[in-house]
């Protein structure tokens, strides 16, 4: 009966349910857990002054440099199922360290707490993210990603609006720190259904070195062997420039964001609480479009055309940002472009990985998805503080983003047209042309 159901809204195989699910469940708990602390790291942003953002971006910047050795690191020497879970269980152990030091320390170095804490934060959720989509391309062939991510990423909406709806019902009532312990045990049961999922994977696989299932050994290379492939394929160099200006055109809409806040609120419970319903209306819209119009989307209209949909996004909505900057326009369009990006884009983003090898999945996506997302915000950030400098305002700044929007939607065409020949390639359907 659960199949037939599901049938009917996802063009799910039957022995493609049960991983579907545990997929579905692996994302819901990843991001319920970032969704409990995304609104107190964003008061935390502001409390630290909005003239500081920018160096709260460079400070992430530099932590990406330090972590992403170490995770490639990680790949190389242990099986996925152990740097997958040892990744998970720092990011819980950090979080209680921040406990602590936010429950002992006093108003004047809480500020320094709560800039890396907006690191830390900024940091860990690329990362937790980046590793579930890396077992997505991994566990599930083009041909089901293309059918079944859409449906997948239901779950990662659904965990957001109710980290989101925590956040807004608590964050009034009770000290913000004490929500952190909510986003740890989210994580750590995240561990073990990720756990159950490459179980089940590899459970049907040919035996390999010993009684280590096919597919779970050791991926192995160099620390550096994603960066190299990054720069030796102009595939995914296309993918790099897609990730830079999504970023950067998405760090001038937070900063905009950011004033128009800092100028409509002054308290920071009220703050907090408006930006867990934002982030409750993006969700609830995503929700319905991932479980009714993603997969029909990419099925009927192509993966060129589902990239290229969140950058047409972005040209309307800086046009409108342009002629009026106020709260009602920038949250509309935070939530249309959001809600874009989360049920269509990103989903079509993550296929593009289905076509490539393994260690390109963890090793490369890895450093696409967290330093050169993080490179984005810098470059962002610090652009919008120049064009600041020069006397450009909020109006001045959107008008100039919507020349990037314009680049970044002609990069998700052919980057959409690329996967499809890739994947045809790879089936033997075409005479390969060359190098991707």
């Amino acid at each position: 009966m659960l199949n037939k159901m599901l049938e009917r809204v996802v063009a799910v195989e039957a022995d493609e349910v049960r991983p579907m699910l545990l997929s579905a469940l692996y994302f819901f708990l990843v991001m319920a857990g970032y969704f409990v602390v995304r609104p107190l790291r964003d008061d935390m942003g502001l409390a630290g002054g909005v003239r500081n953002l920018p160096w709260l971006y460079t400070g992430t910047l530099v932590g990406m440099v330090l972590v992403h050795p170490i995770f490639a690191a990680m790949v190389s020497k242990l099986s996925r199922r152990r740097f997958i879970s040892l990744s998970y269980h720092i990011v819980a152990a950090l979080m209680i360290i921040f406990f602590v030091l936010l429950s002992v320390l006093g108003e004047a170095q809480i500020i320094w707490v709560g800039r890396a804490f907006w690191v830390f934060t900024s940091v860990f959720n690329l990362f937790v993210v980046s590793i579930f989509w890396s077992v997505m391309a991994d566990v599930f062939k083009p041909g089901q990603g293309a059918r079944i991510f859409g449906f997948i990423a239901v779950g990662g909406t659904a965990g957001a609006m109710l980290g989101s709806a925590v956040t807004a019902s608590l964050a009034e009532t009770i000290p913000t720190r004490f929500l952190l312990f909510a986003s740890i045990a989210l994580i750590e049961v995240a561990v073990l259904v990720a756990l159950t999922l490459l179980r089940h994977s590899t459970s049907r696989a040919d035996k390999g070195d010993g009684d280590r299932p096919a597919g779970d050994e050791v991926i192995g290379g160099s620390v550096m062997a994603g960066i190299s492939a990054v720069f030796g394929s102009p595939y995914l160099l296309g993918i790099v420039g897609y990730m830079l200006l999504y970023t950067i055109t998405s760090t001038f809409l937070y900063f905009e964001q950011a004033e128009i806040m800092s100028e409509v609120f002054s308290d920071r419970g009220a703050r907090t609480a408006f930006f867990a319903k934002l982030d409750l209306a993006v969700n609830t819209l995503t929700i319905v479009t991932q479980i009714f119009l993603t997969g029909r989307i990419v099925r009927w209209f192509g993966i060129a055309f589902s990239l290229a949909w969140l950058p047409l996004v972005c040209v309307i909505g800086f046009f409108g940002l342009g002629f009026a900057p106020t709260l009602g326009v920038i949250a509309a369009f935070q939530i249309v472009r959001r809600a874009s990006n989360y049920a269509v884009a990103r989903p079509c983003r993550e296929m593009l990985y289905t076509v490539l090898p393994r260690e390109v999945k963890y090793k490369a996506k890895n450093f696409i998805d967290t330093f050169v997302y993080r490179a984005g915000d810098q470059v962002g950030a610090w652009s919008y503080a120049a064009m600041g400098w020069l006397g450009l305002g909020m109006t001045g700044i959107a008008f100039a983003a919507i020349p990037l929007a314009g680049a970044w939607l002609g990069i998700g065409a052919w980057l959409g047209r690329k996967q499809v020949q890739i994947r045809r390639t790879a089936e033997g359907m075409v005479t390969p042309s060359g190098p991707s």
